[in-house]
């Protein structure tokens, strides 16, 4: 089922299915690892084993379910909890439930392939050509983890522009501008970054200014390198480095199209208001000069002239590296031919922003944003739906812990007249609330968990046995004061407790070190039901943001402006 085949009433009957899961499971991903021996976390909310819970959560349920308690009358249960108790007595009943509650288990997810061959075959009945630009490889310029996700968004934001046939592009959030500069540079769009951080936008700025003291050097390299180039190579090389393209151009770089380095599904949250069919051509404006293409690089990536080596003794890594160059020429000469260009600007939206006071050039555009943190994810939706100028939205949020939540019992995180969550007059009718423990718990990846299983379980080990310490010792252990990060500094448990105390202005005379190690010792036998009970926290992670991502795809499906897919 695609997300935008369903009805508006069977996403509510999903959202509908969520929340009766969660309803019943919500505590334990709502309880605060601070608190996990001083309110004895564990034995209020489970009745197995850390090792039953372990065992079954690490299987991913694939084997045959076999229950957890072999008894002649076994109580009644709700997603592995009992109904008398409401403590969990069956793991695996709940982990077969949470991947039954999640996103791909209710049948909503698409995968990022299918959902590009649905815009390719729809822009290919509209008659509308795909262009084939020379490769660009961002590795050089960014990590591995950004590389990747920016060239996955990227490829999903380009096919979106071309489907809606605009050729500009708002970039909510853009941050230090890597999604932006690749949208420009890969796909030849207009882009716009929009950042609240005049930090990130000045950066942009001040890389700019910098980067055209070495313009007039740096071309006159290039040209000198290409010369030279063309004047050394034999027959054999041309034949091994070039071939003929898919349009006939004769310098596409052998094995070294754009490429995608994972087949791993990505939810992307899309949707396209109704727009005027006919394609836009690209917009015919002032090509860019190397400076620009410069300006989206870092000033680390100018490198002085190399003396001239015979390519017979150049390196693989050399090789490689003249490679990079020559696909960053040719991805230059397509942005200066089609007026490309990527424009960072700094400024705080929301829904009420008017986009032609920021922009005096706007025209139709898709309005895209990578790791849009907390609250501007549901201000990126509402945009789109309150601007008609922008024709497709492609959101992928994150920071879920910092939404705001408009029915929040203690009344703290929604300080504000439009919050974050619910979004949907659906969820917002019936006072939905989360929690912001839970939300932190929809941040997590089981990836991330397993790898960090040693320093990050240890970090809160000592967090919550210090919080045991100051129930015992001190009675300000409430205080609004925070920690922070003292556990990267400690070399011991016993230099992580006296280090906190310090930080929260304690007196530290009142233990001696043998006192602050006893503790450590007395509940270092219990570290493994903290270990248990944050891999139920993962298991229930994809049932939380499931939910608040079907509150936006609610949202959206609510607008009668929106046109499904």
């Amino acid at each position: 089922m695609k997300p935008s085949s369903c009805s508006l009433t069977e996403i509510q009957q999903q959202i509908d299915e969520v929340i009766r899961f969660l309803s019943i499971t919500l505590n334990i991903a709502n309880a605060h690892t601070v608190e996990f021996y001083t309110h004895d976390v564990w034995k209020r909310f489970v009745a197995v084993s850390p090792e039953d819970v372990l065992s079954a959560v690490g299987s991913g349920n694939d084997q045959q379910r076999e229950p957890q308690h072999r008894r002649s009358e076994q109580p009644s249960t709700t997603f592995g909890f009992c109904n008398d108790t409401k403590r969990l007595i069956d793991t695996q009943e709940l982990v077969q439930a949470a991947k039954e509650h999640s996103l791909p288990g209710l049948g909503l997810c698409m995968s990022r392939e299918k959902l590009l061959q649905g815009l390719r075959d729809t822009r290919s009945e509209s008659g509308t050509p795909e262009e084939t630009v020379a490769a660009f490889e961002p590795d050089e310029f960014m990590t591995s983890k950004k590389s990747h996700e920016v060239q996955s968004m990227s490829e999903v934001v380009a096919c979106l522009a071309q489907h809606c046939g605009v050729n500009q592009v708002i970039d909510v959030g853009s941050g230090k501008g890597y999604l932006s500069s690749f949208l420009s540079l890969q796909y030849a769009l207009r882009v716009y970054g929009i950042d609240s951080s005049s930090t990130n936008t000045h950066g942009a700025q001040e890389r700019n200014r910098k980067l055209k003291k070495f313009s007039k050097a740096y071309q006159k390299h290039t040209k000198a390198a290409r010369t030279q180039a063309e004047a050394t190579h034999s027959p054999q090389e041309e034949l091994i480095e070039k071939k003929t393209g898919l349009n006939g151009d004769e310098d596409v770089l052998s094995g070294n199209g754009p490429r995608i380095r994972s087949q791993e599904e990505e939810r992307v949250l899309t949707s396209s208001s109704d727009i005027n069919p006919a394609v836009q051509g690209h917009s015919e404006q002032n090509p860019v000069t190397d400076e620009l293409f410069l300006s989206a690089l870092s000033v680390d990536v100018i490198q002085p002239a190399s003396p001239r080596v015979p390519p017979s003794q150049l390196s693989a890594e050399e090789r490689e590296r003249r490679k990079r160059e020559n696909l960053e020429r040719k991805a230059q000469s397509r942005a200066d031919s089609t007026g490309a260009v990527f424009s960072p600007l700094t400024s705080y939206v929301t829904a009420e922003t008017e986009l032609r006071d920021l922009i005096n050039e706007l025209e139709d555009a898709v309005m895209v944003g990578l790791h849009t943190c907390g609250d501007l994810a549901p201000s990126t939706l509402r945009m789109f739906v309150a601007k008609p100028e922008l024709a497709a939205v492609c959101s992928v949020g994150c920071c879920y812990h910092l939404l705001s939540e408009e029915f929040d019992p203690a009344g703290q995180e929604c300080l504000q007249s439009v919050c974050g969550f619910p979004l949907s007059q659906y969820l917002r009718d019936q006072s939905c609330f989360c929690g912001r423990n839970a939300r932190m718990s929809a941040c997590l990846a089981l990836e991330r968990v397993a790898l960090g299983q040693g320093i990050q379980m240890e970090s809160l080990f000592y967090r919550a046995v210090l919080h045991v310490i100051l129930r015992d010792h001190y009675s300000s252990y409430k205080s609004e004061k925070r920690v922070g990060n003292v556990y990267s500094k400690a070399k011991s448990f016993v230099d992580y407790v006296r280090r906190a105390l310090r930080r929260l202005e304690l007196d530290e005379s009142k233990l001696s070190d043998s006192d602050i190690q006893d503790y450590h010792n007395t509940y270092r036998v219990r570290m493994d039901e903290m270990h248990a009970f944050n891999m139920l926290k993962v298991t229930l992670a994809p049932c939380i943001e499931g939910l608040i991502l079907l509150d936006r795809l609610c949202y959206l499906k609510e607008q009668v402006l929106v046109v499904e897919q």
